[in-house]
């Protein structure tokens, strides 16, 4: 059997696998497929059929070669490189996110897994509004009315500003700019090691917090439940 041959029975049984979709962009309200969601079963199919995945990276291209350990016989799928810029990341955050985000393709491409658009799963584009003038920054004061339910893990009050700790996010609309707080908050949390640095995070971004707050109240709860588990696993 060749590895065309094998790859092909390879995307049919996973076509019979029931897989759930666990990433979820709650702004634009769509689901897609995340690498653990069907990583370990490739791997189980390749391993009866008898083929094996690398992937491999260069500066210009990523690639997966798929070979038939019997007969030694290789496809290729090939994806160029892009860059990846978060806001406030270390170079090694931004690169391991690229690395993630072509594994992630690549394998798709080769499984023709498929998933809704996010093109077409996205909201209308409006007409564009008139710039606001900037506002001037406001100090840190009592919080105000709390989300049903929820309230702020972390008492706000004055706290000396902590550059690796504060969050700056420049989106063009409030949408882009939602999506790019939670991606940065949970940046933020995965390099805390104690509460002490939540806390400092927490109080030195609270203004970001209330935007997002006044935004989507939904994406908000979500935030402040990850925020507070976060908080209680140190304990």
């Amino acid at each position: 059997m060749s590895v065309h041959k094998k790859l092909m029975a390879a995307r049919v049984k996973l076509q019979s696998v029931e897989m759930k979709k666990s990433g979820l962009n709650k702004y634009a309200g769509y689901s897609y497929f995340e690498l653990g969601d069907f990583i370990p079963h490739v791997q189980v199919i390749f391993n009866d059929l008898g083929l094996c995945g690398v992937v491999t990276f260069n500066t210009e291209y990523a690639q997966l070669c798929i070979t038939d350990v019997d007969d030694g016989t290789v496809i290729v799928v090939t994806s160029p490189m892009a860059a990846a810029e978060l806001k406030g990341a270390h170079p090694i955050q931004n690169l391991g996110a690229v690395l993630s985000y072509q594994r992630r393709y690549l394998w798709m491409a080769a499984m023709e897994l498929v998933e809704g658009d996010a093109v077409d799963s996205a909201p209308p584009v409006e007409a564009p509004k008139p710039e606001p003038k900037p506002s001037p920054v406001q100090e840190l004061k009592a919080p105000t009315k709390h989300v049903k339910g929820r309230v702020d893990p972390i008492p706000p009050q004055y706290v000396e500003t902590k550059p690796e700790w504060t969050m700056i996010i420049d989106a063009p609309d409030d949408e882009a700019w939602v999506d790019m707080m939670v991606d940065m908050n949970n940046l933020k949390i995965g390099m805390a090691t104690d509460a002490d640095q939540l806390k400092q995070m927490f109080q030195v971004n609270k203004p970001l917090y209330d935007k997002l707050k006044a935004l989507n109240p939904s994406v908000y709860a979500d935030v402040i439940d990850n925020f507070t588990k976060a908080k209680r696993s140190f304990f």
